[in-house]
């Protein structure tokens, strides 16, 4: 195996729900140039969350252009968010927008299969639960409501396949990747057959799964491309998070707590996922739909401010723990884990004539976390065990010390961020230092740590049960 030049350069891109970034890396994982771009998120009708292919496709290209300008790197390596999905015809076209994870229109063809046989042994194949998030209810819905587009589609694909084809002229599709469609025996890391009988449609129209460290030249340039994975596998990996002891807490425009274990997990109740990674390594979690977004919709739609998210945190800080009574149950896209209800709505507690907009901004945080301490109860429900386990953070909000000292304290557990929180993207290059056979020592380096606060642990335990109560004392109103 080659011992890697300092004088070489790696370039990861993410290619994200809300933006794609292309960042280069030298072997320390130190980001050495890092550009990103944004692209909308349409909503045409209720329910409906989509992007048009093309517009992503040409932000991932500028990306790349701009950052290759002057860095020759030694492989481009690919994230992606997952749960994506287009229709595509045999000449590639689009059929369809690409479907995000936020779109909910599968509610219809989910509410009918999730409580029954059939769906809890698609869970169980799969690891993945019943609800409008995965790829295989968007074909489902389809298949029975948009019946022209399901007989012209010559395959179901992600925005990151459509990508990769472009630049090297091949369908395929890693595996963790395709471990989150709902559509993968994760025990086989195969298309499920049954699966695939029930959505009544053929194997030759999914992409044929690789590993993540599959290589291609592109067909226009001279890059070496490695295929990679999905965004929440590889911020394990990349803020190394995939060793016993650690969990990986991400929060971006979604959010996700993932722990990793070394076979397939799955939930009696059906509230977690699991994703493959490579080898024996997997991941047991749960995703949220409901991340920063809200915090965009708050400051963009509620509070109508242009003051710097960084003013409205430092605001908020001054605020106690708790947010003085007042609790957001922040479902505004629906919910996935752990409650898997597309159609859960936001609800706002104990509001009095004392809160101020400081409060209302503390308390989206608290909300958001609690949504996500609710799962980790679940992957981990021994206390003891939390104690002993430390979050590694990325994401976003890793930019902020208020948000991650509230993550310490309403988990109770330490929480760690690596030197880069671009967690997806460096994940990315170390499979691509892999796939090059490139050893690499210290992997990850920890940037800063956040220990518990003892003086907040009541109350946020106290607030905890009462967000833990919201959604099904509310559910039937």
């Amino acid at each position: 195996m080659d011992q890697i030049n300092k004088d070489k350069f790696y370039i990861g891109i993410d290619i994200g729900t809300t933006a794609t970034k292309a960042v280069c890396f030298d072997v320390e994982g130190n980001v050495i140039h890092e550009i990103s771009y944004s692209y909308a998120m349409y909503h045409p009708k209720p329910n409906w969350s989509i992007q048009h292919p093309q517009e992503i496709l040409e932000t991932v290209l500028r990306c790349l252009n701009e950052i290759t300008k002057d860095i020759q790197p030694q492989f481009i390596s690919f994230s992606a968010a997952m749960q994506s999905i287009i229709a595509i015809d045999e000449t590639g076209k689009p059929l369809t927008d690409a479907v995000l994870w936020a779109d909910s229109r599968a509610d219809i063809i989910t509410d009918t299969l999730k409580n029954t046989e059939t769906g809890n042994l698609f869970y169980q194949k799969t690891g993945i639960p019943i609800h409008p998030f995965s790829p295989m209810t968007k074909i489902a819905w389809w298949r029975e409501f948009d019946s022209e587009i399901f007989l012209k589609a010559d395959k179901f694909i992600s925005i990151k396949e459509y990508v990769w084809h472009y630049l090297t002229g091949e369908y395929c599709i890693d595996s963790s990747m395709a471990s989150g469609t709902g559509l993968l025996n994760i025990h086989t890391l195969k298309w499920d057959e049954e699966i695939l009988d029930y959505l009544q449609i053929k194997l030759q129209q999914l992409s044929a799964i690789y590993e993540v460290t599959h290589q291609a030249k592109g067909i226009s340039d001279d890059f070496l491309y490695v295929l990679g994975g999905g965004d929440g596998p590889l911020a394990n990996l990349g803020t190394g998070a995939m060793k016993e002891g650690f969990m990986a807490l991400t929060i971006g425009t979604s959010g996700a707590v993932r722990l990793p274990v070394s076979k397939p997990f799955l939930d009696e109740q059906m509230r977690t996922q699991c994703y493959h990674l490579y080898g024996n390594q997997y991941l047991s979690l749960g995703a949220v739909n409901n991340g920063a977004i809200v915090l965009q919709w708050l400051k963009e739609s509620i509070l109508k401010t242009t003051v710097s998210y960084e003013e409205l945190f430092a605001a908020a800080e001054k605020i106690p723990a708790g947010s003085e009574g007042l609790l957001f149950v922040p479902y505004l896209l629906g919910e996935r884990a752990p409650i898997w209800d597309a159609s859960a709505q936001g609800s706002l507690l104990g509001m009095q004539i004392i809160h101020t907009q400081a409060h209302l901004v503390r308390a989206t945080l608290e909300g958001i976390l609690f949504g996500l301490f609710q799962i980790t109860e679940i992957l981990l429900p021994d206390p003891e065990k939390r104690k002993k386990t430390t979050i590694m953070a990325s994401g976003g909000f890793g930019k902020s010390e208020l948000w991650l000292q509230i993550v310490a304290d309403i988990f109770q557990m330490n929480v760690q961020t690596s030197h880069t929180i671009e967690g997806s993207a460096w994940g990315a290059v170390l499979i691509g230092l892999q796939s090059t056979n490139v050893v690499v020592k210290n992997q990850t380096k920890t940037e800063k740590t956040f220990l518990p606060d003892r003086a907040n642990k009541k109350v946020y335990e106290e607030a905890f049960t009462k967000f833990s109560k919201v959604y099904s004392l509310l559910k039937g109103l």
